[in-house]
């Protein structure tokens, strides 16, 4: 028996059961505050920011280590209803939230997890727009749009074609949150649909748009992130749930196979902000009736749990100098599957890199110097809710601050539109040929 927990749950006071009901924003901050106050050991509820309307934007952080980053802890983001009229991702995200604190200590697997990343969950990016909903409706609402009718997953910069529209509160906020954390994986709730869409949603020749896809130098990766999601979910592994819409095999879709999307928030996190991001439509109906919603918590629970896992696909560290001190800005990157802005180590001089099992060389790069090539072997197995560690010394001194830090991410312009080439993992892999075949036996 594990007395420090069993003290734990007697002297916490209880929150009391999260409902079934829509919860508006009062309802929703309160059910936040009571848990970072009977939870504070491993969370922390923050704002980023405020609405047009001046609502708070709020996140919850949940971690042995909430309040701070921490050397090797990887950390993920859910956020939920940018579409104020899209509202089961908002209610999902709060039962997710009960349902990691009341599991720690209890549940190996969320003990194992909360132990081992900081999950960042923002349940609503459009406050707004949900408030602005006076007649629910599953097609759509006048509340879908911010405050200023804008649409939030319109917003962000683009890279394959100039987004001139105006920067919404809301999108900036996220923007700036973005440059505060070393987001390795995070996820974006909708509904309209039940599918699974994985980057690119915007596209150019050199992508493969000519071929009705728009396809990121991780695909592999992006392909297995979905089908992680979808076939866990009962009803969207079947693909053709929602009867009017178009048939999606095996719960996935390319965003851009599906239709093609400019300034979308998935695109950013992947370009500029160095984190892979899928975006997981949930209901057919937009907005349905409250009766509803523990049948959705009961669909997605598993996906949702599972999907935090994938934070420790692949391969972490740092980069050294000889003398031991850690390098940020330094260039990071898989061999032959360079990325249109390269992802860099951040200012601990960490990177992370999401692959699947395999053999791949690590290519580092620093101003002035020959690269440094590192091989690397992911097994197949994951190692006990870490990534592969590997940590790379340089042959050569560097102190933090005689690295080059001028322009250290890319600029916010299509930067496609020029690009020659792209090396997109196009090809198909033994890995997506088998998981075809088991949900073709399995479904």
């Amino acid at each position: 028996m594990n007395f420090p927990y069993l003290w734990l749950d007697l002297l916490l006071p209880l929150v009391a059961a999260l409902d079934f009901n829509y919860h508006h924003q009062e309802g929703m901050e309160a059910f936040l505050k009571t848990v970072a106050q009977n939870y504070s050991s491993i969370t922390h509820l923050h704002s980023i920011g405020k609405s047009v309307k001046g609502r708070n934007l709020w996140v919850l952080v949940v971690g042995r280590f909430p309040k701070e980053h921490r050397i090797g802890i990887p950390e993920f983001k859910y956020v939920a209803n940018m579409h104020g009229d899209e509202t089961v991702g908002r209610e999902l995200l709060l039962h997710l939230i009960d349902y990691l604190v009341t599991s720690d200590g209890k549940d190996p697997d969320i003990t194992n997890l909360i132990n081992s990343t900081r999950i960042h969950i923002m349940p609503s990016m459009n406050p707004d727009g949900f408030e602005a909903v006076k007649k629910p409706d599953c097609y759509y609402s006048i509340g879908r749009e911010n405050y200023n009718r804008y649409d939030l997953n319109r917003n962000f910069p683009d890279a394959f074609e100039y987004n001139n529209v105006s920067r919404q509160p809301e999108t900036l906020a996220v923007m700036k949150w973005l440059k505060t954390e070393t987001f390795v994986l995070s996820a974006n709730l909708h509904g309209g649909a039940l599918v699974a869409s994985y980057p690119f949603d915007n596209g150019v020749q050199a992508t493969g748009a000519l071929s009705s896809r728009s396809l990121t130098p991780d695909d592999d990766v992006f392909q297995y992130l979905a089908h992680t999601y979808a076939s866990r979910n009962p009803n969207m592994k079947k693909g053709d749930e929602c009867k009017n819409k178009m048939n999606f095999p095996n719960g996935v879709t390319n965003g851009y196979s599906w239709y093609p999307l400019q300034g979308g928030m998935q695109d950013y996190n992947y370009i500029w902000a160095q984190c892979f991001e899928i975006t997981l439509e949930l209901s057919c109906c937009k907005y349905p009736r409250e009766e509803k919603l523990p049948s959705f918590w009961n669909n997605n629970k598993a996906s949702l749990i599972e999907y935090i896992k994938q934070v420790h696909l692949g391969v972490k560290g740092q980069v050294f100098d000889q003398n031991g001190n850690p390098l940020p800005n330094v260039i990071v990157e898989v061999q032959d599957r360079k990325h249109i802005c390269p992802y860099r180590t951040n200012k601990y001089g960490e990177y992370y890199l999401l692959l699947l099992p395999g053999s791949y060389i690590i290519n580092v790069t620093v101003p002035g110097h020959d690269p440094h090539l590192t091989k690397v072997i992911i097994p197949e197995k994951s190692q006990n809710f870490s990534a592969l560690k590997k940590d790379i010394l340089l042959p050569f001194q560097g102190q933090l601050d005689s690295i080059p830090v001028s322009n250290p991410s890319c600029p916010m312009i299509p930067l496609y539109m020029n690009s020659p080439s792209h090396s997109p993992a196009t090809k198909p892999s033994l890995f997506l040929f088998l998981v075809t075949l088991l949900h073709i036996f399995f479904k």
